[in-house]
């Protein structure tokens, strides 16, 4: 059971990581990605080192779409 918590939880981050809500902006995306990740721990489906490496994915997702809209792509 357990495992199959973490494999949905880790798959609902992938896809709001790689296909965003429509209209949601890039720093809304973020925080609902930091929220799923705090809430995975919150509920003990993930511990904290897996948190923060989700954290640090959402992260980097984060500053290149920040970074390329001001490159103007």
């Amino acid at each position: 059971m357990y495992d199959d918590a973490k494999v949905m939880a880790f798959s609902a981050f992938h896809d709001l990581l790689v296909t965003p809500e429509v209209r949601m902006n890039a720093q809304e995306q973020y925080e609902e990605l930091i929220r799923l990740a705090d809430g995975f721990e919150a509920k003990g489906i993930i511990n904290l080192d897996e948190r923060r490496s989700l954290i640090e994915v959402a992260t980097v997702v984060y500053t290149r779409v920040v970074e390329g809209a001001g490159e103007g792509t």
